[in-house]
């Protein structure tokens, strides 16, 4: 099978859309398939070329000099998908390269399939000339999206509901992200003493994400500030970097607690799986997350996890099981977090736990369920949407499927 992937984001850019489109690619290669990568340039970053990956020329964000936004012109597209001869046109956007090869898809007949990665409307304060648009037309766009596609993956059971709420009537299927479960073996649970100002005695929170106003790490330094105070030896690691970097290290020195928050920036990919295995909880604030691979990545290493409640980690967190689900308040937050310090019988039973459970979304076996889906499309060889229920089953899902009702 020859999978056409469009992207407006891609490597080297570092975004859990990205690692996304990564694990799946490399899982589709491993089982014998070709992946194709149409995406795009990054002029200042300067990627290497690599074998089938199609990059288009980009122009870089003012406000994030790491993302470029890619022209979605090319008067070569049509030559190079008839000389790969694709089966199937993947898109993870439904802006510039996504709509691209979402015609592309109509012009070949080909099937098209979209990932709904990202609650668009809780990102429009990245693109100024947007700001003030209303977030019910950041739906509109999104909605009509799939609504021209023939299958629509959601993350989550939560996305799957949102989807359906705000109006799209394409089949919509659950299929995570899974998990690269080897990445988690011989692993060195003291990198961060060895690398960072980390002290064997301190007990570490991690998170990994983009330091950006969406992921609430504001909320995240408020509560940290109370767990110092109560719980002195530990230290808050945050891996990743975005444009409220420096606005965070600020907070933190007006807050006092500059010396026990450490900022790593962008880490290698081997050398985030050392944090995970260096840390003693993982904490994720942020309330816009479709599924939460970091949370997924984290319970691979064995740390619990205390969340918000909220879209993807309210299904990738087994609330009692491998971590806490909280609602949006500091208190409720602060709590989990020390009753998970300060309670070691709770601890490790839920690190056992949260090894044991992220067993269920390996990448392997969510890449597989992504090639059904593939298949049953090509067969079908009748590429108008579907507009009714995809015989498909979801790959996970619980009783929390009526939060959005």
């Amino acid at each position: 099978m020859k999978i056409g992937v469009f992207t407006d984001s891609f490597r080297p850019y570092t975004s859990g859309v990205v690692r996304s489109i990564e694990l799946f690619s490399r899982e589709f290669n491993a089982k014998g398939h070709e992946v194709y990568v149409f995406g795009p340039d990054y002029p200042l970053l300067h990627p290497p070329k690599e074998e089938g990956v199609f990059r288009f020329v980009s122009v870089p964000w003012p406000t994030m000099p790491d993302f470029s936004l890619p022209v979605p012109i090319s008067s070569q597209l049509g030559s190079t998908i008839k000389r790969i001869g694709l089966d199937i046109i993947h898109t993870h956007s439904p802006f510039l390269l996504g709509r691209l090869g979402a015609r592309a898809a109509r012009r070949y007949k080909l099937p098209l399939i979209f990932t709904f990665h990202t609650l668009y409307d809780q990102y429009v304060h990245y693109f100024p000339f947007v700001e003030n648009t209303s977030k019910n037309v950041v739906q509109s766009i999104a909605r009509n999206f799939c609504n021209r596609c023939n299958i629509v993956v959601a993350p989550s059971q939560l996305v799957v509901n949102y989807l359906q709420r705000i109006g799209v009537e394409t089949s919509i299927i659950n299929i995570p992200t899974g998990v690269d479960l080897e990445e988690f073996n011989n692993l060195e649970t003291d990198w961060l003493e060895k690398n960072y100002d980390v002290s064997p005695d301190e007990k570490v929170l991690l998170f990994v994400g983009r330091l950006g106003k969406e992921k609430n790490v504001t909320f995240l330094l408020k509560c940290f500030q109370a767990v110092q105070a109560r719980y002195p030896l530990c230290r808050l690691v945050l891996v990743g970097k975005g444009p409220q970097e420096n606005y965070l290290r600020k907070l933190c020195r007006e807050m006092g607690i500059e010396d026990k928050v450490t900022f790593t920036g962008v880490l290698p990919r081997q050398n985030i799986v050392h944090c995970y295995a260096s840390a003693d909880l993982f904490v994720f604030p942020s309330v816009t997350e479709t599924q939460g691979l970091v949370i997924g990545e984290a319970k691979a290493a064995g740390l619990p996890v205390v969340a918000i409640r909220a879209f993807g980690p309210a299904e990738t967190v087994m609330h009692g099981e491998d971590g806490f689900l909280t609602d949006l308040s500091p208190s409720s937050f602060v709590t989990a977090i020390l009753d998970l310090l300060e309670n070691k019988e709770l601890y490790d039973r839920m690190s056992k736990q949260a090894y044991k459970n992220v067993a269920h979304i390996s990448s392997s076996y969510c890449a597989e369920k992504m090639l059904d889906v593939y298949r049953e499309l090509i067969d079908r060889k009748d590429f108008a949407p579907r507009k009714k229920k995809y015989k498909h089953k979801n790959v996970i899902g619980n009783d929390l499927h009526n939060f959005l009702a």
